[in-house]
């Protein structure tokens, strides 16, 4: 019996290794807890796509459930910080407060934040987000309004963009700003991944906005996801296998957004929607990683091209050409526009060129850009700098990040 007994925890503690071992370059942040840590997010995916096939549930349900399991039930103050909720133009929201100035008021940064998770998953009730944004408060003493738009499939593009927009100019006002005791010249604009695709949206419309009196000083933009037209840069072939966003994971987000059929992901991955045609030649130009890359990050890759590509792809997801969900396809007049950017790139990330290309683009526009880079970085880390699943580079980047904002905001 007890040989039994052996024999079955060996194959399991086996096929548990196999499962959780990846093949990660040297130079990324503390591979082993990255593995164990991306283990437990793909085992929650898997699951959740299962029991979407079994008819069970819609795809994402069982993640969304798993991630509602760390979230913050009810706002929680302190003596420094006081948090509420509200609602802007209709939008939920969370406010982190900093209370230093109750005693003598006086006027403090502002910052709107956009969280992540794919305009699909994630909340800024969650303990990552909830600290992040609570500690921005505090650090920085100031006012962090972290945005609550809804998530996919309950809202779909533009739904998400739409709910940014109103509740960002609804805030954008001088009653609002006064309420909250915010400096009318010292706002930003900030998110993460999907998070900063709102924000970077959010910038060039209220830059557009001439009805608007009150514009953003900066945005900071983390890890941002600014285009789908192509899945082949190179930090999409470098890093397609590496937590914690994997190369076909954001081709479904993006399908997910856009109101897609899932079974497009591989079409998607192939380039089959980049077909030759005067519609796209013009967008394909902004997202031109041959020119628009530093060399040192194109290294030996070449582009993608199908040899047969699917214009109806087109035609199904028209939001692939639209810049309110992809910033990277701005004209060149509208990111003249834009407030001072802070872009944070990850080496470990199929978005790090989205970033970087952004960037170039803002240079070459003449906005002032900081582009901050990390070479041991992977997707999300910065939100890695609280919760359980703690890294050296979560607390390296959040800590320049804040000073950056200490510095320009």
């Amino acid at each position: 019996m007890m040989r039994s007994i052996l024999i079955v925890a060996i194959l399991l503690s086996i096929a548990a290794a196999y499962y959780i071992y990846l093949p990660l370059p040297s130079t990324i942040s503390e591979p082993w807890k990255l593995m164990f840590m991306d283990a437990i997010l793909r085992g929650v995916m898997h699951v959740s796509f299962f029991a979407h096939n079994l008819g069970l549930s819609q795809p994402f349900d069982v993640a969304k459930y798993a991630a509602s399991w760390d979230e913050i039930k009810a706002p929680q103050s302190s003596q420094t910080i006081r948090v509420t909720e509200t609602y802007f133009e209709g939008v939920q929201a969370q406010v982190f407060e900093s209370t230093q100035a109750d005693q003598e008021p006086y006027l403090k940064r502002g910052i709107i934040y956009f969280h992540g998770g794919g305009w699909t998953l994630g909340s800024g009730k969650m303990q990552t987000y909830y600290l992040q944004c609570w500690s921005m408060a505090e650090q920085l003493d100031a006012v962090v309004i972290s945005i609550e738009y809804r998530l996919t499939p309950e809202a779909r593009f533009p739904d998400q963009y739409n709910e940014a927009v109103q509740a960002s100019k609804h805030i954008l006002t001088a009653e609002v700003l006064r309420r909250y005791f915010i400096d009318p010249k010292r706002v930003a604009v900030s998110g993460d991944s999907a998070g900063a695709n709102l924000a970077a949206a959010v910038a060039q419309q209220m830059a557009l906005d001439h009805s608007a009196s009150i514009k953003f000083k900066v945005q900071a933009l983390l890890y941002p996801v600014l285009q789908a037209l192509d899945f082949n840069t190179p930090s999409y072939q470098q890093n397609g296998n590496i937590p914690i966003l994997h190369r076909p994971l954001m081709a479904r987000f993006w399908l997910e957004y856009l109101n897609g059929d899932p079974r497009l992901v591989m079409s998607l991955l192939a380039n089959n929607h980049t077909v030759q045609s005067q519609e796209t030649e013009a967008a394909r130009a902004k997202i031109d990683w041959t020119r628009l890359l530093p060399v040192a990050f194109q290294k030996s890759y070449k582009p993608v091209f199908p040899l047969d590509g699917d214009p109806k792809l087109l035609e199904m997801l028209p939001g692939l050409l639209d810049v309110r969900a992809a910033p990277l396809l701005a004209e060149s007049e509208v990111l003249k526009a834009v407030p001072p950017a802070y872009i944070m790139t990850c080496e470990h990330d199929v978005l790090r060129d989205d970033g970087l290309m952004y960037a170039t683009r803002l240079q070459q526009a003449g906005v002032p850009v900081t582009l901050d880079h990390y070479e041991d970085g992977f997707h999300g880390c910065l939100s890695f700098a609280f919760g359980p699943f703690r890294f050296s580079v979560g607390f390296k980047s959040f800590r320049n990040y804040i000073r950056w904002m200490e510095e320009n905001l």
